[in-house]
């Protein structure tokens, strides 16, 4: 039986992780980016200061498939209970369990660093990352169009909460 650990993120898994990242910036309208991030990029968005924030590495069988984190949502004060969650999994993940476990795990640090809601904004196109988010529980809250425009074309997002 194959299995799924989380890790704290450490420098030595930036690379791989922004090789996953950049996979979907060039591939598909999972991020928003339109050109591939630099490391410099990259290690802002996974690096946090603050411990309440945190990215976990996902690895199956001892190998890196990923990451998942929640970040800050905004940084006005009042938002401080609610965070964003993040999941980037190699493409050949998709339907194995790995990203409801990483739901399930990000969530429990969440609830224990004192989050009490978690959302996470998806492309409208994003449709297994849907399925994922609202399988384990969270539903949608708001709905923006034409608000991101990649490949000639004008693409939706879709904001999924849970309060936790």
């Amino acid at each position: 039986m194959s299995t799924i650990k989380f890790k704290p993120l450490e420098t030595s898994d930036i690379p791989p992780l922004m090789e996953i990242y950049n996979h979907f910036v060039m591939n598909s309208t999972a991020s928003f980016h339109t050109e591939p991030v630099d490391i410099t990029e990259f290690t802002e968005s996974v690096v946090h200061p603050n411990p309440k924030y945190r990215t976990y590495v996902i690895t199956l069988d001892e190998n890196l498939q990923g990451y998942v984190q929640v970040m800050p949502h905004k940084k006005k004060q009042a938002y401080a209970t609610t965070g964003e969650v993040t999941i980037y999994l190699r493409p050949e993940c998709v339907g194995k369990g790995i990203g409801s476990a990483a739901i399930q795990h990000i969530e429990a640090f969440a609830k224990e660093s004192g989050f009490h809601t978690l959302i996470s904004t998806i492309c409208a196109d994003n449709k297994p990352s849907i399925h994922m988010f609202t399988k384990n529980g969270y539903t949608q809250c708001a709905y923006f169009r034409e608000v991101g425009f990649k490949w000639g074309k004008f693409l939706d997002i879709a904001t999924y909460q849970k309060i936790i």
